[in-house]
């Protein structure tokens, strides 16, 4: 009896033993077995599917960095860019405008010249149609002369029907000279 007492002894520890997990109405063969299911699924799991997926974000959120970076870089280049494009057009309108102070001055001065050549040139002709009216001036008074001194040799001539000796022709040319000049 000693012996059944000590195997109700182990029989009740054992259901008390299986009697909390029966309790609450868990199998502990059953649950092992699901832990240990749940371990290989979960092991699974994360060796096919969340360790790919995890490096799969990474490189995206890498690659993501990467290209904000390359934006930032990008924009500041840019901005660079249109700095430097406004610094040349500055520099661009600076030396337009000296080209065209330049043009506008050398312009003025070849006007000056022009003016003052064509001014020297229009003086020498003027300078000279005068000396060629002067000199045509004494030519015709010359000729304007002989021509009166023989109209009026003519005239006298008829008026006197004679002929008039060299010394008379001559006193009343001169005479008559004397009197056109005036």
């Amino acid at each position: 009896m000693a012996e059944i007492n000590v195997l109700n002894t182990q029989n009740q520890a054992i259901i008390n033993e299986e009697s909390l997990p029966a309790s609450l109405g868990l199998n502990t063969q059953l649950f092992v077995f699901q832990l240990v299911n749940f371990i290989i699924v979960a092991i699974i799991l994360w060796f096919l599917i969340l360790k790919p997926l995890t490096k799969k974000l990474e490189e995206r959120k890498k690659m993501i960095d990467e290209s904000i970076d390359n934006a930032k870089e990008i924009e500041t280049n840019l901005a660079l860019g249109e700095k430097e494009y406004q610094d040349k057009l500055k520099e661009a309108k600076g030396e337009a405008n000296k080209v065209i102070e330049k043009a506008h001055s050398e312009g003025k001065q070849l006007g000056e010249d022009m003016k003052n050549k064509a001014k020297t040139d229009v003086e020498a002709i003027v300078t000279q149609a005068k000396k060629s009216i002067q000199t045509e001036k004494v030519q015709m008074m010359e000729e304007i002369r002989q021509e009166s001194a023989t109209l009026i040799v003519s005239v006298l001539e008829k008026i006197l029907n004679e002929k008039m000796d060299g010394k008379i022709d001559k006193k009343i040319i001169e005479d008559s000279l004397k009197e056109l000049k005036k």
